[in-house]
């Protein structure tokens, strides 16, 4: 890394107050002056080994919310792209989940099996406190909640706990259950019934949250079919509905006969290839970065297929724990992943009346609520720090 030992180093890039280049379904490596990133911080411990990116990219809402990613990196290009990207897609998350909350996330760089230790954590959480609360850290690939009461020892901004410490548990219950209201809404507005019943849905991936939407789905009387690279996940899944199918591998079951793809897997599922294999009608899934590249929406769209973006149906998860950060109620945080359906109803509206695909129209949704709201902070902040 390019910093000294336990020295926060911050510095500042332009933001564009329309966000335009900005939005999570972007492609390539961010350049900074095109990111409209509020603050990055480089964090660097020699003793424990830490190295890790803190990337802020609007507090317009309130303090800043995502999870730290562990993860070996080829890279502290790759790190920094990863965090710029990860942390504007959890802005417009946020935003369009209705939470007092703007977009943050953080990368440490290495194996976690390898180098996670008490005292990196320890190291890490020093330098998310020293950031004064703007940024607010959970769990992410690579970390779990028994992490987060490691850094929580350091830091009071954490969310995301174990029970045992007055946390929310696991996040994937209210994950999958906002991906089935998202689902629903796309139903209705496909055609015209939220009912799910007899429709044929392909899940990729049926770990933590897909395993749970089949649950949902089998329940609603879909017919289901899934693929997974690990064989066990499918015989769990199988062992509790024998009715499921199960096909080897996402090409195998985009070319089944679907009426709703769920990509539950990692990001990038949604490529060309599949995307002209697809006689799906909705592809609406929990998988984060479904869209592999650039165009990907405009291809869906010209295809005929409804796509219900992921960072509008898969937020259940922040919701929770943003919720947590109150006193966790999950009654009322249920209540308020049940709102997915009507976001996810309205993003759908907005893209036809405006001709644009529901990923734009998702995009300008978020940035007209961060800019509404972040003004009305601003001069309630402004006013405040005056008198």
């Amino acid at each position: 890394m390019r910093r000294v030992a336990t020295v926060t180093n911050v510095f500042a890039i332009p933001h564009h107050e329309n966000g335009a280049d900005a939005g999570p379904q972007r492609a390539g490596r961010p350049q900074f002056e095109q990111t409209g990133h509020e603050q990055v911080v480089f964090c660097q411990d020699h003793h424990s080994g830490l190295k890790a990116i803190i990337g802020i990219y609007s507090t317009a809402l309130g303090p800043a919310l995502g999870g730290t990613r562990f993860y070996p990196y080829g890279s502290e290009d790759e790190a920094l792209a990863d965090v710029l990207r990860l942390s504007a897609a959890m802005a417009y998350k946020n935003a369009l989940a209705g939470l007092d909350h703007g977009g943050g996330k953080a990368v440490i760089i290495g194996d976690p099996a390898k180098i996670k230790t008490e005292p990196l954590l320890r190291a890490y959480g020093r330098f998310v406190a020293s950031l004064g609360g703007r940024y607010v850290t959970a769990c992410d690939v690579g970390t779990r909640s028994e992490d987060m009461d490691i850094i929580a020892r350091e830091c009071r901004y954490v969310t995301g706990r174990t029970t045992a410490h007055g946390g929310a548990g696991d996040s994937s219950v209210l994950t999958a259950l906002g991906v089935m209201h998202g689902m629903r809404a796309a139903a209705e507005h496909a055609w015209g019934s939220t009912s799910l019943r007899g429709r044929a849905v392909g899940v990729e991936g049926v770990g933590k949250v897909g395993h749970r939407l089949v649950d949902h789905l089998v329940e609603a009387g879909a017919e289901v079919v899934v693929c997974d690279v690990s064989a066990r996940a499918i015989e769990a899944v199988r062992a509790r509905h024998p009715e499921v199918r199960a096909v080897a591998g996402v090409e195998a079951l985009a070319g089944q006969k679907l009426d709703i793809l769920a990509p539950c897997a990692l990001g990038g599922t949604l490529t060309e290839p599949i995307v002209n294999a697809l006689t799906a009608r909705i592809v609406c899934g929990a998988a984060n970065n479904q869209l592999a590249q650039q165009g990907i929406e405009k291809l869906l769209a010209d295809r005929g297929i409804l796509y219900a973006p992921d960072y509008v149906v898969n937020s259940g998860g922040v919701i929770q724990v943003a919720d947590e950060l109150a006193e966790f109620n999950f009654d009322r945080a249920r209540a308020a992943t049940e709102q997915i359906f009507t976001t996810t109803a309205r993003v759908l509206a907005i893209a036809d009346s405006d001709g644009v695909p529901p990923s734009v129209a998702a995009d300008r949704l978020a940035e007209r609520r961060m800019s509404d709201v972040g003004r009305l902070r601003g001069i309630w902040l402004g006013t405040m720090g005056s008198s």
